[in-house]
This record gives structure tokens, sequence and C-alpha cells, in this order.
């Protein structure tokens, strides 16, 4: 009973940022079905390899396996839109036209439809149709130009900043907001969310402090980038890491207490050109001791300091347990649903499904009859697979 509940939608079976936006959505209470590609694993056998069933950007919604080159397929999708709130896809530029699936003609079945397109490029412009990956869409927003110490190459940020926040959060955003319009005024709209605008939307605080003249062209400069002493990550004597970020004067003077260090000598950290010396002094420091060490001195006190965990070893430390923020499905320790609501909770749904694995189901929840169900798994235009 999430906050979306009521809500359907139709999800285009796709990787990454658009299969994020659904999951969100689905686990918000949202009723989201997945039209996947017939065939074993579906679309991410395909595109990612392993195993389908630890996919998790696909658990909590059930799995159709319709077969969109068929025109019986075409129409089964049609009449599962038809009956929609919302949809999602993150196709290139059209390809849901070609199919027969293009927002002109849905929306003509299903006016009060809220249409919402994830891609690199958007949907128009020069680069538009061609192909591309989270760091391209990264590296033209200005957002990768600014990760990472200047004296070397750019560091890209896993598919963080373009796929999933530019991509599966701006979608998501844009659909709940599309959703809400609908509401008063019944007609929907088409949600064109490009990751290369999203990347550069995330970039606005960046883009206030150039525009102040607090923001260099230099990375090494900037206090965000990592080269600042008060904004960094250390290496401890074991040989992991440790993340400081007092930015605050009365934060910094904190730290520099536990560590029983002279804050006189850190008195310049405003200026980048001591940065070097002072960032050299704290690593020396923190190369004294071990990471847990270092953590049962500092953790609780307003020092703004955390371990850098490995990612297997998150899901155990303490703050993390008490929250909830990750929990344990089938064996697969994996992020809880984010974020939190105090009177309709999300929650996780289904594991992630084979392709079809739901097909008879969903038919039947939504309005197919016995015998046009027969037909169409008969004729191969939906495919049911039996776990």
């Amino acid at each position: 009973m999430g906050p979306l509940n009521g809500y359907r939608i139709v999800e285009f079976a796709g990787v990454g940022p658009s299969a994020h936006c659904a999951m969100l959505l689905a686990e918000m209470g949202a009723e989201v079905i997945r039209i996947d590609r017939p065939g074993p694993g579906g679309l991410e056998r395909e595109a990612l390899g392993g195993d389908p069933s630890r996919n998790i950007l696909n658990r909590s919604r059930p799995s159709i396996a319709i077969d969109l080159k068929h025109e019986g397929g075409i129409e089964t999708a049609l009449r599962l839109v038809d009956q929609a709130d919302a949809l999602i896809e993150g196709y290139r530029p059209g390809v849901m036209e070609r199919l027969g699936l293009g927002p002109e003609v849905v929306r003509a079945r299903n006016p009060k439809l809220v249409y919402g397109r994830v891609t690199g490029w958007g949907q128009d412009g020069p680069l538009a149709k061609v192909a591309g990956h989270d760091l391209n869409y990264t590296a033209l927003s200005g957002a990768l130009a600014a990760i990472g110490p200047g004296d070397a190459i750019p560091v890209p940020p896993l598919n963080l900043v373009a796929d999933m926040g530019g991509g599966a959060l701006y979608l998501a955003l844009g659909l709940v907001a599309g959703l809400l319009e609908a509401q008063k005024s019944g007609k929907g709209q088409i949600v064109d969310a490009a990751m290369v605008d999203g990347a550069a939307s995330l970039m606005s605080f960046v883009c206030g402090m150039q525009a102040m003249g607090q923001w260099s062209k230099r990375p090494e400069e900037n206090f965000l980038a990592g080269r600042a002493p008060h904004y960094q990550v250390y290496q401890t004597r074991d040989g992991k890491y440790v993340s400081v970020a007092p930015l605050e004067e009365k934060f910094f003077n904190i730290l520099l207490e536990l560590l029983g260090l002279d804050a006189p000598t850190y008195d310049r950290r405003s200026d980048p050109l001591t940065w070097p010396e002072l960032s050299g002094k704290l690593a020396a420091k923190f190369a004294t001791r071990t990471r847990d060490e270092w953590c049962a001195l500092l953790e609780g006190s307003d020092a703004c300091f955390a371990p850098v965990l490995e990612l297997d070893e998150a899901p155990d430390h303490p703050h993390n347990k008490a929250r909830g923020s990750y929990v344990v499905v089938d064996g697969v320790a994996q992020p809880g649903p984010a974020p939190r609501f105090s009177r309709t909770p999300a929650r996780i749904g289904n594991l992630p499904p084979a392709a079809g694995t739901h097909s008879v189901e969903i038919l039947a929840d939504w309005g197919f009859d016995g015998a046009e169900i027969d037909d169409l798994i008969k004729n191969n235009c939906v495919v049911s697979f039996d776990p």
C-alpha cells in the first residue's frame, strides 16, 4: 500500500535507467508490469550476461513476454497500455514509433497516459540517434571534467551520474509529476528524460559556485574535488581508507582535536596553495592506525567522518543495519526501498522473474479472457515461462 497504490504502469523492458525507474515506482506501490522480449533471460541475458534472477533492478514487478515483431503481440501490448496510467520505455528515438507503439498511437487510444521516455541524448538534437553510454553523457554535461584530480585523467563515476541519477531518477520524478498533473487536467503528456539533461541538472550547485567565482576549471583547486585536506579520502595503516569532510571550521576543529593535532597549523586551509602540505600531514596521521581503530575514535563525533566500505561490507555497518538500508532477499544482500514513507511504506515485491513468468496471470488480471490467452500463447504472440 505504498503512496502510488492504484496507479498502473506498463514498462517495456530495458537495461539500466528504465528498469531502475520502474523498480522504484513499483516499490512505492504502483502496479507495474514488465513487457519482456521472449527468450531465455530476456533482454538482460543478452545485454549483461549472468543469472537474470539476480538482476536486482527487475525485482518487485511481474513479467510478461510479448513478441513485439508479431502483429498480435503489438495489439496485446496496446490493450495493456490502454488500461495504464503511465508507460516507461528506454529505447533509441524512433524505435517505439516503428513498432507502432509511439506516443501518437497510444495516446490517441488513451489520452490520459503519461508516456515516459529515457534516452542518453534525448528525443531530438544532433546526437539523438547515435549510440552512447553513461560516461559519454556525463562527459558532455560538464560533470566528468570536474571529477578527479586535475593532474590526471578524469575518473568515471561508475554509471551513477547519467544512468541512475540523470536518467532513472529524473524519469521517475517526471512520471510522478505528469501523473499529478493528469489528475487535474485529465490529459497525459510525454516525459522526455535525457540523461545528458539530468546530469547537467545535477550540476546546478557547481554551476552556481562557478557563477559566484567560487569554482575553478582546475579540479585540484576545488574543495569538493578530493584535494582539499578537509574533504578527502585518506589511507589507513592496514591499506584501507577513511573519508573526512568537515567543511565547516567548527567541525574541522573537532577533527583536529580528536586527532591530537594543533589547530593553528591548519588555519590556512581555505587557501588551495596550502592544501598539499596540510593534506600530507593528515595523510601521515591517518597512516598511523587501522581503519577500524579510526572508526572507534571518530565515528559518532561531529568530525564528519565515515569509513570507506567495500560493497560487501556496507550491509553490515551498524548504521545501515539499524535503518535497514540493505536487506537480504533470497540470499542476496541488496538495497532496501528508498525513500521512506511514514504512513504508506514502500516494500520489495517479487524476486526478479524470468521473462514471461507471469504472462498468463497478467493477461487475466488485465481483462483478457481464457480463450484469448490460449490463442495468444498458441500463436506465439505471448510466451509463458513456467519456472
